[in-house]
């Protein structure tokens, strides 16, 4: 077994390296490598090393490398951003799994036995006889032969086999023959000037601002297409696990190599496999999600990060990273390009790129011929859909294409209200209003339950008002399966198909579903922001977008810059093969047509929306032009967490006091102040220096984690947050 006992391994004693240089964790710029602190004890009570555990260590020094600077920029344990690294088989050695293969060998008893001693035992007999042919069987051969495992233990126990095991050998892939299966496709002339100007034997970040549908994938294969040509590996990161399979499947048709996917949603040990087999160089291309950032790619020659602006990059518990972030960090320790593509892209990597950091590469046409969706506003005062939008279903259905119908929330509606004295089912574990959701049994029974969707706890419909003992209970809103429900009423010949968290949590539901989209048949999606992400659905004709007006109202200071890449990007599924011209339309049901965020994603496009907003920001101090940390605490009861964070502000203002540069905002409410019956409250840090903010950072987390804390409180730091 070439692993070693993980409490070995992350029990060394490793420190950190310095923050040294001031500038985004996204412009590239590394931090360098200062001294390591030095563990003072006296040397008579330090331990001699009795041996090493392995011949070669766990993790690479790269990967190591880019887990100390995680730990440092995070403000993390090195161990806890190690485990990052490192699937979860190995991290309890307890249910590490065997390096081995079982094989069944024909011992000099078995080989001299007669044909027929055996006749009275026919299923052993018919065993031996393969045994005599093959000498040694493995598992696989066994199930071929259809030997059950009865038979193998009458023959070993008859001392006719012996049972052997031999461990795995694991071998590069060796390249063979012609990298492609299938040719590449022309390129038009923007997709040629952006895969000419990535130069591939040094690092530069490049972002490549494409439409929807102007090729970006393409690039991305041809580019990758160079790397193997050198002999390298590429890195492939996607936003969702809903990604991967399409994702992948673009690739194996191209290539003529092995593709790994890596996703939450593969087991333990599947997880296991692939890392390992990455590990020994077998996989030329990894497609993976948030964590496959931490991939053990040996010859990396190019990362890619495909709608880079996605929120699911950063992880929101544990350690809480940036996938997007530590790609570049990654891509620089390896001196190797990396792109990063979007047709929305965030406003911190627009930023950079407006800097001059990143090279701007743009893709401002789509790649066939077909024009971009008519997109206009129609006016409805209901939350569900309206008549316009009713009457351009059923045209764009009659021409024999297909409909998505997107509303961002899960459920039948967001929430159950009383119409005598307007009570609203709350949570009472959570500040959240419960959702209403409807599910139908085999037998066509109903069943209606509440759900938070914070906590995930769940309680059934109350028959009657808490409050004032009413019978008017009534759902305010609409959600996913309720605008399902109202679409199977009013078109019953076509399939309806709703995609969300609810209807794809069993494995391999969200294929079927997509397999259905993908036969080109008339058909209506009705689904959340996981139709939004990079998917390419041929014959789509028509998009409604529902359920906007509640975004103008959030207290997010992100929430523009959402709206604007949500509506783009739903837009972006819509006409992408049509060649009929301009009949493919978006509609936007609202009652705010005239808001001006609106009116300049209609009249401009994205990119002008964006600059507007990065105008804003300045203006108002906010990321990208100030870099933010906040540090959350949450506790059972909110005078313990609101007074711990008084505490910690007086400690951070006695190392670096408050300045026109250093501002402190809090203590105050998380924007949900209680979830699952804990109290969250925030103190937020906002600096113009990202070098001052880490070197607080560091003291202040020191003087915390020596001052001991109640057992009952939780505290984090949370570094370039998307949230508060």
């Amino acid at each position: 077994m070439p692993f070693g006992h993980q409490k070995a391994i992350l029990g060394i004693a490793i420190s950190v390296t310095a923050m040294a240089t001031d500038g985004s964790a996204t412009d590239g710029d590394l931090v360098s490598d200062t001294p390591t602190e030095q563990i003072k004890k006296p040397t008579h009570k330090l331990r001699n090393i009795h041996h090493a555990l392995e011949a070669s260590p766990v993790l690479s020094a790269e990967l190591l490398a880019l887990c100390r600077w995680g730990a440092d920029y995070y403000h993390y344990p090195l161990g806890d951003t190690c485990q990052l690294a490192l699937p979860a088989v190995l991290r309890k050695p307890i249910a590490m799994p065997k390096n081995k293969q079982l094989f069944w060998v024909l011992n000099s008893a078995g080989a001299g036995t007669e044909d027929t001693s055996l006749i009275r035992a026919p299923r052993q007999q018919k065993a031996l006889a393969v045994f005599k042919q093959f000498k040694k069987i493995n598992h696989s051969q066994l199930q071929q032969h259809h030997i059950n495992a009865t038979t193998i233990k009458a023959l070993h126990t008859k001392k006719l086999i012996d049972k052997q095991e031999v461990s795995e050998e694991f071998a590069a892939f060796n390249r063979s023959g012609s990298l492609l299966k299938e040719d590449a496709l022309a390129l038009n002339k923007e997709q040629k000037l952006a895969l000419d100007s990535i130069v591939f034997d040094r690092f530069n970040s490049y972002l490549l601002d494409g439409i929807t549908g102007s090729g970006k994938t393409e690039v991305y294969l041809q580019a990758i297409h160079n790397v193997l040509n050198a002999n390298k590996q590429a890195l492939i990161l996607v936003p969702e696990i809903g990604l991967t399979p399409q994702t992948a499947a673009r690739f194996q048709n191209r290539f003529n190599v092995p593709v790994a996917t890596v996703h939450s949603g593969l087991s333990k040990l599947q997880r296991f496999k692939i890392w390992q087999a990455i590990k020994y160089n077998q996989y030329p291309i990894v497609i993976g999600t948030r964590s496959s950032v931490f991939s053990p790619l040996n010859f990396l020659g190019l990362i890619v990060v495909d709608e880079e602006h996605d929120l699911s990059y950063k992880q929101q518990d544990g350690v809480r990273y940036s996938a997007r972030d530590l790609a570049i960090v990654r891509a620089q320790k390896f001196d190797i390009p990396l792109i990063l593509g979007s047709a929305t892209p965030s406003l911190e990597t627009l930023h950079n790129a407006l800097k001059g950091r990143y090279r701007h590469l743009f893709l401002r046409q789509r790649a066939q011929t077909q024009s971009v969706p008519t997109i206009r506003y129609i006016s409805s005062n209901n939350a569900g859909l309206g008549e316009e939008a009713i009457t351009a279903i059923g045209q764009t259905l009659s021409r024999g294409q297909q409909v998505l119908v997107f509303i961002n929330r899960r459920g039948y509606a967001p929430t159950l209200i009383c119409q005598n004295c307007k009570w609203m089912s709350q949570c009472s574990a959570c500040d959240n209003r419960m959702t209403l959701h409807r599910t139908q049994s085999k037998i066509h029974s109903t069943k209606q339950y509440l759900h938070c969707h914070r906590c995930d706890y769940r309680t059934v419909v109350p028959p009657k008002c808490p409050h004032c003992n009413s019978s008017q209970l009534n759902f305010l809103g609409s959600g996913t399966q309720r605008e399902e429900e109202i679409l199977e009423t009013m078109f019953a010949d076509t399939p309806i198909l709703r995609i969300d968290k609810d209807s794809t949590s069993q494995k391999g539901s969200l294929e079927e579903l997509f397999r259905q989209v993908h036969t080109g048949k008339p058909c209506i999606l009705v689904g959340t922001q996981m139709l939004a992400k990079g998917h390419h659905f041929a014959n789509l004709g028509l998009g409604i977008i529902l359920g906007l007006d509640q975004s103008f109202f959030s207290s997010d200071f992100r929430g523009a810059e959402r709206i604007g890449q949500l509506l783009t990007q739903v837009s972006g599924r819509i006409g992408r093969e049509d060649s009929r011209g301009d009949v493919s339309q978006v509609l936007i049901q609202t009652q705010f047509e005239d808001h001006p965020l609106l009116q300049q994603l209609l009249k401009q496009n994205y990119y002008e929306f964006a600059k507007t907003l990065l105008r804003e920001r300045e203006l108002t101090a906010m990321p990208p032009y100030q870099f933010i940390a906040v540090i959350r605490c949450h506790s059972p009861r909110a005078e313990l967490a609101q007074e711990f964070l008084q505490q910690t502000r007086h400690l951070a203002e006695s190392i670096i006091p408050p300045h026109t540069n250093l501002q402190y905002l809090g203590p105050m409410p998380a924007t949900i102040e209680k979830r699952a019956n804990r109290y969250h409250f925030i103190l937020q840090i906002k600096s113009s220096s990202r070098l001052e903010r880490q070197y607080l950072l560091k003291q202040l987390c020191r003087q915390l984690e020596i001052n001991k804390q109640s057992n009952d409180l939780h505290w984090l730091v949370d570094i370039d947050p998307h949230e508060f």
